[in-house]
């Protein structure tokens, strides 16, 4: 039977999902972080560590929203083109922003092993393949890469088929991890409420008001007054209606199939690789350990919430089809899971971490959800020096500043 929900979301045990008080009632603090997926969660675990009284406030469940949504893959990279990156912003400030996702990955996956955190992490080969026979895009994009002194190495036909399966033209080689994105964000939490951080869900925050020496978050049961916030969320507050034109919402697909049989597993071989294509939108094709396949693309405007439920229905079917145009055998299998993940898209296609000019008290963390978790950390890493005020050189080049 087919279930519209996120696979994390649903298998993860009821039992074991930690349940965090309403906000009720006045108070002060330092720095309130609005939004409870794993940008949100991430930033109170890192300020918390960093002895910073934060308080955390999601409208729904912790973890439940576009961060169980997620696919799961923990990418070295940002979901989009470096060398279109470095025409309009410069080699020097791609290199810097690539670098800062690759040292965000890899110490992302480090905290949650030091945390031990139950989330399935474990490492991955990502293979982004062109399956055109005119693969020059892509070899320029990963010359580059290399040109700017990034590990991206460039894969040959033969090494795509015996890694993938696939026959490709070229592909580009990168390295990842794969994760559970709920327990991870669900651990994140724990380890923060540990380092005394507050949590609360079933809390939406209804303003955020900048006053001349603090700023003031408004609940609908109550008030906090704060030094900062941190907005970790893509839901839009009347008092923020200013950047909108900054960010345009989309929807991203993701279905699991039934576990693939003996026979077609045997057609295909098995996979030791990623593979992302280079449709547009692309396709994420992951292979899970319990002989699952997992796909996700399909992105496309937001839809209305009236006409998602037959949006999800025509999505799951275009992506069994497309799925089955990469892989033959897997012709006939049956989707198990479905479901969307909105994520807010930038104007280049790079998330906005950091301070807005016109909002001095402010660190946003948006268009972050369509990379993936590695950039949900390098925003928490980010606001905690904003914080601080321990910024480095180089971080204004993953916020505003780029297009402002």
């Amino acid at each position: 039977m087919l279930r519209h929900a996120p696979i994390w979301l649903d298998r993860f045990p009821k039992s074991k999902r930690a349940a965090y008080p309403r906000w009720r009632g006045n108070a002060e603090t330092r720095v309130v972080v609005i939004g409870g997926g794993l940008t949100g969660c991430a930033t109170a675990y890192a300020l918390s560590q960093a002895g910073v009284p934060v308080v955390l406030l999601e409208a729904d469940r912790i973890g439940a929203g576009s961060s169980a949504a997620s696919s799961g893959l923990v990418r070295g990279d940002f979901d989009t083109s470096f060398e279109a990156t470095s025409r309009a912003h410069g080699v020097r400030t791609a290199r810097i922003l690539w670098q800062g996702a690759r040292g965000a990955s890899l110490e992302f996956a480090a905290v949650l092993r030091r945390l031990s955190i139950r989330c399935e992490l474990a490492p991955a080969a990502l293979l982004v393949v062109s399956r055109e026979e005119d693969a020059r895009k892509l070899k320029r994009e990963q010359g580059a890469r290399r040109a700017a002194g990034l590990d991206y190495p460039w894969k040959t036909t033969a090494a795509i088929r015996r890694e993938t399966g696939l026959a490709a033209a070229g592909g580009m080689g990168s390295r990842a991890f794969t994760c559970d994105p709920y327990a991870a964000c669900l651990g994140l939490a724990a380890a923060a409420v540990a380092r005394k951080a507050q949590i609360f869900e079933r809390s939406p925050v209804a303003r955020i008001r900048d006053r001349r020496k603090s700023i003031e978050i408004t609940t609908a049961t109550g008030l906090i007054q704060a030094e900062s916030a941190i907005v970790a969320t893509s839901e839009r507050f009347d008092d923020l209606r200013a950047l909108r034109r900054h960010l345009t919402s989309f929807h991203r697909y993701s279905v699991v199939t039934d576990p693939l049989t003996a026979a077609v597993r045997k057609e295909i071989g098995l996979p030791t690789a990623i593979v992302q294509d280079d449709d547009e939108p692309s396709h994420l094709v992951e292979w899970l350990k319990d002989g699952r396949v997992m796909v996700t693309g399909g992105d496309q405007r937001a839809v209305a919430p009236r006409a998602q439920p037959q949006a999800l229905i025509q999505r799951t079917g275009q992506l069994m089809y497309e799925l089955s145009l990469l892989y033959q055998a897997i012709s006939g299998t049956m989707p198990a899971w479905s479901w969307a993940q909105p994520y807010d898209a930038t104007a280049d296609g790079l998330p906005y971490l950091g301070p807005h000019r016109n909002f001095p008290r402010h660190f946003f963390a948006l268009g972050d959800t369509g990379h993936g978790p590695s950039a949900s950390w390098l925003a928490s890493r980010l606001a905690v020096r904003w914080v601080t005020g321990r910024q480095e050189k180089g971080d204004e080049a993953f916020g505003f500043g780029r297009v402002l």
